[in-house]
């Protein structure tokens, strides 16, 4: 049956727990996060955009990962918490389709975005002196739109694979949202070619990505211990350190969760570690960078004073 085009109109999310009290509990949960995140990626977005100093290419990058964030958990997020309070769980064919569309496309971005990060800090780093030549506004502009445009052809074969496949009269999806994993377990076609080409493009994305940020990083550490002084080399990995945080929970969630050749995690440890790189890793992004980058930090008091001072006036 490979090929033909499923008829099944939609699908039911089973979600988590079926107990209401629970379901509460997780609704008031998802959407003080979703919140936050909103709240917090678009006070850099707002920060990075307003400041002048931070019209540097690691902020923009910055920024692109934020808006990127925004739209990540917006994908997955709202159709979870609207489900949490209705009786029937349930997402049209399309919509579900569109969701692992946006959902495959946007993880890809990030990870072209979190490369093309380590690139800029590397530059920054180990290159110096050739960084204002090498990482020009044209540069940063290539790189940027490259991964977005990258991201959307990374998307498209996937999907396609999978809304071809035929899910006879069986519509209950175990996951909270349509991931790849609960829909090839749901199919009644023979997923083993769909299974192979998303394994090989899901090696291919997230070793090449990962390989080029711990080369980056290697080569940044053997830079910075070549510093001298210990507060020069303090000042200069902190420069780094948000960074290598978000992509060390990043790429250490997705690599677990797709860069196997088949599919048959445990549908509870499968939810438990898509709630990490869905919902959790989105807030974190703000958190990191906002804590730990001393830039941005003078910066949002710098934004915030000034917006006191127009108020005093």
């Amino acid at each position: 049956m490979e090929g033909q085009i499923s008829t099944v109109l939609e699908f039911r999310l089973l979600g988590f727990s079926g107990n209401p009290q629970y379901q509460i509990l997780l609704f008031i949960v998802f959407l003080v996060i979703y919140i936050l995140t909103i709240l917090g990626n678009f006070i850099i977005i707002s920060v990075v955009t307003l400041e002048p100093r931070l019209h540097l290419p690691m902020y923009k990058f910055l920024k692109n990962l934020s808006f990127l964030e925004v739209c990540y958990i917006s994908t997955i997020v709202p159709k979870m918490l609207a489900n949490l309070l209705a009786e029937r769980k349930s997402i049209s064919f399309s919509g579900c389709m569109a969701q692992l569309f946006y959902f495959i496309t946007l993880g890809a971005t990030e990870c072209y975005l979190l490369a093309a990060m380590a690139y800029d800090r590397y530059l920054a780093v180990c290159e110096p002196l050739h960084y204002i030549v090498a990482m020009t506004a044209e540069s940063y502009t290539r790189l940027a739109v490259g991964s977005w445009i990258t991201g959307i052809f990374t998307g498209f074969l996937p999907c396609l694979m999978v809304s071809r496949l035929h899910f006879c009269s069986c519509n209950l999806i175990d996951h909270f949202f349509c991931d790849i994993s609960p829909l090839l377990k749901l199919s009644c076609s023979d997923t083993t070619v769909t299974e192979a080409v998303i394994f090989i493009l899901s090696l291919l994305v997230l070793s090449s990505c990962f390989l080029l940020i711990l080369v980056s990083y290697l080569l940044i550490i053997l830079s910075i211990l070549k510093i001298p002084s210990t507060s020069g080399k303090r000042m200069t990995f902190s420069t780094c350190s948000s960074h290598l945080m978000v992509v060390t929970i990043y790429y250490g969630t997705m690599i677990s969760m797709y860069v196997r050749p088949t599919y048959r995690l445990s549908s509870e440890l499968s939810k438990a570690v898509s709630v990490l790189y869905t919902v959790v890793t989105p807030l974190l992004n703000p958190v990191i960078y906002g804590l730990r980058n001393k830039g941005f930090k003078e910066a949002l008091q710098k934004i915030v004073i000034r917006h006191h001072r127009l108020h005093a006036l």
